[in-house]
């Protein structure tokens, strides 16, 4: 196993190895500042972080607003204060070593004015920003305002280019490391694009040399390539290690530190991890930010596959071959079904998912009154934690909707990520997780129920194991 060598990654002379960010409450102040501290790269997640009180209390992410945009500025005051807490309790955690990173989702509520009230709280004690989750083009001004440097996730040298071209070639000293996201392996969401087969992985590696190809002509042939998703034993990456064609590598690993002491997920969650087998964890299209993700198959999502399968299409008036009446609604308004269609519903009714919901497509979807108050429920509750909510059709825009319906097939994300993230309850919640989550089992180092230190797991890293 060849050795790695430290690079420079935000100002500093670190290892190449990297802590991603993951999610709400899933990578914190505490697991950043001890991956900073081992001398490479820690990243907690400025997406609706964790703040205490006074006493140390977790401060419920409670909202009394009667409209969303007035939620939606109570969820930016929570980013905020909970950033700016993890970034201080970070710092203290590194004792000065390594570099800490605050991951942002470019498509989450409120990205634009959460970075501007960190980066100014928090200066001195964050050197870099990561961001992927849509195409962040103002990141590059944003973090030039504030002296960090920045890093945007991508998965393809196309999508790149549009950001060199359209940005970042404005801010290049500012530029840190382009993280290349493989789209097939990594947990959390995915940025596969329309023309990829999801159920046909492509090898990273022409990947990547294309990505640092484009580099090059750009002039960014020393800026670092940060390689993420499907990351394990550094032993299987080894002719990345010092390749002249590929230039300089650091390696992320998301899913590998969730299973440690400092990890903040419940022990529900970390005992999940070592239980998981090969085909375990799912790539789907539910969420409602309309992107691919990767999360561990469990009653959550075949809920909602079983919701989408009880779908017939529908018209308000009878046409074509939608001519059979079915009642909808407290009112039994009809709409037109096939004779197959009025079937298939009949069945699912006599099943007890009388609940027949409509959708942004022209279908129906049928549910039990039980689910069809939870998804009102929430639906009504939203908070505008994306920029554009395919569940809600809350929009940040003027009108404040995407103004389409609002789609049951989907599920409020804020709400089952923070249910994961502190009830522990990981059934019936989304559990991202990438694809070399079943590794946990067979790895000997987890053998026996052990859960590492971030030292140790760094330290087991750098043996190739």
């Amino acid at each position: 196993m060849k050795s790695i060598n430290p690079l420079v990654i935000s100002g500093r002379e670190v290892l190449p190895l990297i802590e991603g960010g993951k999610g709400i409450a899933v990578s914190n102040g505490r697991s950043s500042g001890a991956w900073a501290a081992t001398g490479g790269v820690g990243t907690f997640s400025g997406v609706n972080a964790d703040s205490y009180d006074d006493d140390g209390n977790l401060v419920p992410q409670i909202y009394h607003g009667r409209t969303r945009r007035e939620r939606q500025r109570e969820l930016i005051a929570f980013a905020i204060r909970g950033a700016l807490h993890q970034a201080r309790l970070a710092h203290e955690m590194s004792n000065g070593a390594g570099r800490l990173h605050m991951n942002a989702l470019w498509e989450a509520g409120g990205t634009e004015p959460i970075l501007h009230g960190v980066l100014e709280g928090a200066r001195g004690l964050i050197h870099g920003i990561t961001c992927g989750a849509g195409m962040p083009y103002r990141m590059s001004e944003i973090a030039a305002r504030y002296g960090v440097y920045y890093y945007p996730i991508v998965s393809s040298a196309r999508a790149f280019r549009a950001l060199w071209k359209r940005a970042y070639h404005r801010h290049v000293e500012w530029l840190g490391g382009v993280v290349y996201e493989d789209p097939w392996r990594a947990g959390g969401h995915n940025g596969l694009s329309n023309s990829e087969d999801p159920q046909q992985p492509q090898d990273p590696f022409p990947r990547v040399l294309e990505l640092r190809r484009l580099m090059r002509a750009f002039g960014l042939d020393r800026v670092p390539i940060l390689m993420a998703g499907g990351v394990w034993y550094l032993r299987e990456w080894e002719d990345w290690i010092d390749n002249p064609d590929l230039g300089p590598i650091a390696f992320q690993f998301g899913t590998r530190p969730l299973l440690t002491r400092e990890s903040p997920i419940p022990d529900a969650w970390k005992q999940r991890l070592m239980s998981l087998r090969d085909g375990d964890v799912m790539l789907q299209r539910f969420s409602p930010t309309g992107f691919y993700s990767s999360a561990v198959r469990n009653r959550f999502l075949a809920d909602l596959e079983a919701r989408n399968d009880r779908q017939v299409a529908y018209l308000t008036k009878p046409a074509g071959e939608l001519t059979v009446a079915l009642p909808v609604g407290a009112r039994g308004r009809p709409v037109y079904l096939t004779g197959e269609g009025r079937k298939r519903a009949d069945g699912w009714i006599a099943e007890g998912y009388s609940v027949a919901l409509k959708t942004p497509e022209s279908t129906l979807v049928f549910v039990t009154p039980a689910q069809s108050d939870r998804i009102l429920r929430d639906q009504a509750e939203c908070m505008g934690c994306l920029s554009a909510c395919l569940f809600s059709n809350w929009a940040e825009n003027e009108e404040g909707t995407t103004g389409k319906k609002a789609d049951p097939r989907s599920f409020c994300i804020q709400k089952t990520l923070q249910d994961i993230a502190h009830s522990g309850t990981v059934d019936d919640n989304l559990m991202f997780a990438g694809h070399a989550a079943y590794r946990f089992t067979s790895d000997p180092f987890y053998a026996g129920g052990f859960i590492p230190t971030v030292g140790q797991l760094v330290a087991r890293i750098q043996t190739g194991d």
